[in-house]
């Protein structure tokens, strides 16, 4: 069974009505965000740009706004950098490196580096820091770092590009194969637009402290000044990353994002531009594509974080019952001025039996938009039911024969 809401009474009804027996799917692991679904039918066009490829997502409500030639293979180029950016911070985490950690910069590090025309201009045989390592290959783009970063992780460049490839496998990533830490053109080294605007928000999401690194307009290493390539970063004070590539297979390629206040909140877009023609083209398209995004949506929220949409029953738990909600806001974006047009449903699959673990995805909110699919929410349990005693567990499974 379902129930339907209008806007008007969303808030109300959803917390009220939806209560009540409906149809659910229990699942048995928590269900990933990313990667985010192809736009709706209903979304509307966006802008043309001068560029092969390109995605934009909205972070926010988790939703993609646009995309064009998303899944066609491309070359990565130093895009490559943020999944080498990532696997850093993932070390930090873990503990195995650390910000002020001096790592030594090998012989294939520094020839990495003279090899290609992006370097940090680091010695061979010298000691870094980890987070001058970090700026180095964020914010000039440094190969060698890249190279010195990966080898402190991985021990070797090839111990750390396996570990690329598991990570991309571990986002659900189907396109995406990694070759080397730095992104020189390599046989086999390719992944899409799609799948890097993954990568990007998984970045952007899992490590918020990454992005003043690429919010970062120049570097100083070794007495020698580079500014960042992101020239977005000079005109527009919303935007804090994120990362440029160049080659001549892919063209000049810029992933963007960027931060503005909304009467509902913050809302952060992302938007993926691959193959223009020039640094300027690749700005000016990133810019436009990001401004429309702002432009032509208003962003809605349905719930606050961790607030129960609804409150479903619960066989052979401890409790008899379980709050289904979000740990962050729900929030959707629509045309701008057709929020009235708003409706939902939850749909559930019954029973829900115990045990549930926190953040198990059970249910979804779908969201249409003046009668058309628009977006599908997952639910999660915002609490633990561990199973009941041995009665407890008779007396339901007694319960549910009969029923």
């Amino acid at each position: 069974m379902l129930f339907s809401f209008s806007r008007r009474g969303l808030l109300v009804a959803l917390t009220g009505a939806l209560c009540w027996p409906l149809a659910w799917s229990q699942v048995a692991t928590v269900a990933p965000v990313f990667p985010f679904a192809a736009p709706s039918a209903a979304m509307p066009l966006p802008p043309e740009l001068a560029a092969r490829a390109f995605v934009l997502q909205d972070l926010s409500s988790q939703q993609t706004l646009a995309a064009r030639n998303a899944d066609q293979p491309v070359e990565p180029a130093s895009l490559t950098k943020l999944m080498t950016a990532y696997l850093a911070f993932q070390a930090m985490k873990s503990g195995k490196l650390t910000l002020l950690q001096e790592v030594p910069v090998s012989e294939r590090a520094w020839r990495t580096g003279i090899t290609g025309t992006s370097r940090s201009f680091l010695a061979a045989n010298s000691r870094v820091k980890v987070e001058d390592l970090l700026k180095g290959m964020i914010v000039q783009s440094g190969n060698d770092a890249s190279v010195a970063l990966a080898e402190a992780v991985g021990g070797t460049v090839e111990n750390f590009v396996a570990m690329m490839n598991r990570q991309a496998l571990a986002f659900g990533l189907k396109a995406t194969t990694f070759k080397n830490p730095e992104g020189q053109t390599a046989p086999g080294h390719r992944s899409t637009a799609r799948e890097l605007s993954v990568i990007a928000v998984r970045l952007a999401t899992d490590f918020p402290q990454a992005l003043p690194y690429y919010g970062s307009k120049e570097f100083t290493f070794g007495g020698v000044r580079q500014p960042n390539r992101n020239l977005l970063l000079w005109r527009d004070p919303t935007v804090d990353g994120l990362k440029t590539s160049y080659t001549d297979a892919s063209g000049y390629c810029l992933i963007a994002t960027a931060l503005r206040a909304t009467p509902a909140g913050p809302r952060r877009l992302l938007s993926v531009v691959i193959g223009a023609t020039s640094p300027e083209t690749r700005a000016n398209e990133s810019q436009k594509l990001l401004n429309w995004g702002y432009g032509s949506f208003d962003m809605v929220k349905l719930f606050d974080a961790n607030k129960p949409v609804t409150t479903a029953p619960v066989w052979k738990g401890q409790s008899s019952s379980v709050r289904l909600g979000r740990v962050s806001p729900v929030t959707v974006v629509v045309p701008r001025g057709q929020a009235g047009g708003l409706k939902a449903t939850v749909a559930r699959n019954d029973p829900l039996v115990a045990p549930l673990i926190q953040g198990q995805t059970v249910g979804t909110l779908k969201i249409t938009l003046a009668g058309q699919p628009w977006q599908d929410v997952p639910l999660n349990t915002l609490e633990a039911v561990p199973s009941a005693g041995w009665f407890g567990r008779l007396w339901d499974a007694i319960r549910l024969g009969v029923k």
